[in-house]
């Protein structure tokens, strides 16, 4: 047997993507309810347990971790778990990643940078105060913008993640490709998904897809396909005379399951083998009643029912939750 992960369509799974938390201190509007319910300590895995799962998939091949949640930065301890990751690189893994919503970065960017942490992509879907307020319920500006600079100053390589919203941030996707450029950051749009019950919020009233997004983009620059792969799924531009790559993640409009080389653990242990499936292992189960010497056979099991992609869909009249899981919870 190989010591890879491979699924049954013959792609590598390398990629681990890690929800630390499902807990936020941002609500926004495309992913969360105003007032959400939390899930209670018992019910998520702890720090030591992340870490033993990881360190099963580096064995296996995995060569990238991204940490996410919720935001993975207000999980108590976490700095313990990126540092245990953080000696892995070198030693099976190739790179330690966060996602985050920026609002701890100002803090934590040098510690994540001395314990291994190059990269970080950094949620930001509008550059005016009050509508980044909007968008987020709870959320300040500055405080992420100066948590951005930190992490640039120290040395951390950020990417811009930008949901493209219809009426709210669409005619404002240009002064973001601007700042973007003016700061050297790299940037990616990505479609609303429809995972999760946000509430009073209808996901049809806030889907601009990325198509349209493209078009208007192309009548004001020349932009070139790139052959570029950081891991992910979005497909790459160069914007001529500007200094970003512009990536676009379009789960609706062009599913990007093809090349898929990834896989999702919740906080709460299970592995997910597609984001828009609900296929999964419950590793926390098999970790806790039998132990870590199980979770490999496990995992290879797991992999061979990773399915072809996903049947993300949004329509007018449609309650728009593909899946239930929120995004805090499968790891944004």
């Amino acid at each position: 047997m190989s010591n890879q992960l491979i699924d049954s369509f013959g792609r590598e799974v390398n990629y681990l993507r890690v929800s630390v938390t499902d807990r936020c201190d941002f609500r926004c509007t495309y992913c969360m309810s105003e007032n959400m319910t939390f899930l209670p300590k018992k019910d998520i895995l702890s720090l030591e347990e992340l870490e033993t799962i990881c360190n099963v998939f580096i064995k296996l091949g995995t060569k990238k971790i991204r940490l996410t949640g919720g935001e993975p930065l207000v999980r108590k301890g976490i700095l313990n778990l990126i540092k245990n990751l953080g000696n892995k690189i070198g030693d099976g893994l190739d790179e330690l990643t966060l996602t985050t919503n920026g609002s701890q970065l100002e803090k934590y960017a040098e510690i994540l940078k001395e314990n291994g942490v190059n990269r970080v992509n950094v949620s930001l879907d509008h550059l005016d105060p009050s509508k980044f307020r909007e968008i987020t319920r709870w959320g300040d500006l500055d405080k992420v913008l100066a948590g951005i600079e930190k992490a640039k100053s120290v040395g951390i390589k950020v990417k811009i993640n930008t949901v493209a919203l219809k009426d709210f941030n669409e005619n404002n996707i240009l002064q973001m490709i601007e700042w973007c450029s003016l700061n050297e950051y790299d940037m990616t749009l990505i479609e609303v998904m429809p995972m999760g019950d946000i509430g009073s919020e209808n996901r049809f009233n806030q889907y601009l897809p990325l198509s349209e997004v493209k078009k208007r983009l192309s009548k004001k620059f020349k932009l070139t396909n790139i052959p570029k792969k950081t891991g992910g799924p979005a497909r790459y531009y160069k914007i001529e005379g500007k200094k970003i790559d512009l990536g676009f993640i379009t789960p609706l409009t062009h599913n990007f399951c093809e090349s898929c080389n990834r896989v999702r653990l919740t906080c709460t242990g299970i592995l997910y083998m597609c984001l828009g499936q609900d296929d999964n292992v419950d590793l926390k189960s098999i970790l806790r009643n039998k132990g870590s010497y199980f979770l490999e056979n496990s995992l290879f099991k797991a992999i061979s029912k990773k399915p072809k992609g996903h049947d993300f869909n949004i329509s007018k009249s449609g309650i728009n939750i593909s899946s239930n899981r929120h995004m805090s919870v499968t790891g944004g």
